[in-house]
């Protein structure tokens, strides 16, 4: 695999954690935002990479590849939300329940704007680069 396969993937693994991780830790709050905001920003920056270096069909692909790993992980934990804890583990079912049991409607809501958001920043990222 050639230099610039590798650089395609690592850049999309990148993305694709990012989102994901934005996605699991958007309930904890410092002062006035939440900790989700640090790892989105990264998205964007990837999907101006990856637009520059391999166009707009690579970017879009990578967007959709971030929804689809988003709501694979929004269903698995989901699925271990719905599953009983055993007594034994140091976190409790209702403990795991209060902090990624409102993980599906949010990531839904937090998809809806970022396929808005990443779909909306490669066009004028595009558009800008026709005019340049």
């Amino acid at each position: 695999m050639d230099f610039r396969n590798r650089l395609y993937i690592v850049l999309g693994g990148i993305f694709i954690a990012s989102l994901v991780t934005a996605n699991l830790i958007f309930q904890k709050f410092f002062t006035w935002t939440p900790v989700g905001i640090l790892p989105y920003p990264i998205t964007f920056l990837v999907t101006d990479i990856i637009s520059e270096l391999y166009g707009k069909k690579k970017a879009d692909q990578l967007v959709i590849s971030g929804l689809v790993a988003s709501l694979f992980v929004m269903v698995v934990v989901i699925i271990a939300n719905l599953l009983p804890a055993t007594s034994w583990l140091p976190v409790s079912g209702e403990t795991f329940h209060k902090v990624l049991g409102l993980f599906g409607p949010a990531v839904f809501a937090s998809m809806v704007a970022y396929l808005t958001a990443q779909f909306i920043d490669i066009r004028v990222f595009h558009f800008w680069k026709k005019i340049d």
